[in-house]
């Protein structure tokens, strides 16, 4: 798995969940977070503020609330 190909994951979605990553992907979570802080770096891809849970079910592991957003450059 690529840089190129996380960036156009976060690009095509605009908004994705670090858990959705993994399992399009198919790598973990340790491996794929300094490819995001890399887009992060270039001003690309943001983290969305973490929530401690979710409202409907309360039973979310972190990675399925941990978002990161495509950055819109002008």
């Amino acid at each position: 798995m690529s840089l190129k190909e996380l960036q156009d994951f976060v690009f095509d979605f605009q908004r994705v969940s670090l858990a959705e990553m993994k399992l399009y992907l198919q790598i973990e979570g340790e491996a794929i977070r300094p490819m995001l802080d890399n887009l992060i770096k270039k001003g690309q891809v943001r983290k969305s503020p973490l929530v401690e849970k979710c409202e409907i079910c309360q039973k979310c592991e972190s990675d399925e609330l941990e978002f990161y957003e495509w950055v819109e450059t002008v």
